[in-house]
């Protein structure tokens, strides 16, 4: 299987992030790691295993990426609208410089499909609400959408408002939403098993899928059984099901 790395400078944050790609054709996918994960976490816990015929085939190329979350949203020791300025320096390394990357190696601005587990799945959806232009397509397994559930405190202004989904969806209307309805399609999956409660997740999933529902914005909600619990081995089987049919 074809593995490359490379470290992306971000002016916003000041720092490089890392990227790995694994694939050499199809649809790109951006994947965003668990809570403060790394780009190496998603190889290291068996998921490019679980699509690698996908992507021995053709069929999809992983672009697997940093997180910032322990400089954002899981530094408890900041305020949540502050913690939303700073994802908001992250938002600019992956719309400024990773999608460029993304597009320069298809050979193309082709629409790049998001997806990730726990907050990964919060990441991969606010991207795709956010710029559905870049990211059409969101596949969110195990998610918790509503950020001031996140050890959150203090004031929630006007960034943290646009980067908590289940405040802005709520009020999405006019010329926009219809431009998300006929734009984007979220696939938000989750258990009912260990610590799917305890997270957050199946409560947070059901609440966003209902969002959408009244927005009209494509969506499926996708709740697997009670044995279904947070975690990798999970994770593993949902990615590669709907991975398989998404693409």
């Amino acid at each position: 299987m074809r593995r490359r790395s490379i470290d992306l400078w971000s002016p916003a944050i000041g720092a490089s992030g890392t990227v790995v790609a694994y694939g050499h054709w199809g649809r790109p996918v951006l994947v965003f790691p668990a809570e403060a994960g790394r780009a190496g976490d998603f190889e290291a816990h068996g998921m490019v295993d679980a699509v690698a015929d996908l992507i021995h085939d053709g069929r999809v190329k992983l672009y697997c990426v940093d997180s910032y979350d322990s400089q954002s949203w899981s530094d408890r020791t900041v305020p949540l609208e502050e913690r939303a300025r700073r994802h908001g320096r992250y938002e600019s390394w992956i719309v400024d410089q990773v999608v460029p990357w993304i597009h320069e190696d298809c050979g193309g601005p082709l629409p790049i499909l998001t997806t990730g587990p726990s907050m990964g799945a919060f990441h991969a959806a606010n991207f795709t609400l956010r710029r559905g232009d870049l990211f059409p397509t969101a596949l969110c397994l195990s998610g918790n959408y509503d950020m001031s559930a996140l050890y959150g405190w203090g004031e929630q202004g006007e960034a943290f408002y646009f980067q908590n989904p289940v405040a802005y969806v709520s009020n999405l209307h006019g010329d926009h939403l219809e431009w998300l309805r006929r734009q984007v399609c979220l696939v938000l999956v989750v258990g009912q098993g260990m610590w799917e409660d305890t997270t957050g997740a199946e409560a947070s999933t059901r609440r966003l899928a209902g969002l959408l529902a009244e927005k009209g914005i494509a969506h499926e909600l996708d709740v697997w059984g009670h044995d279904v619990s947070h975690d990798w081995p999970w994770w593993r089987r949902q990615l590669a099901h709907h991975l398989h049919r998404l693409t």
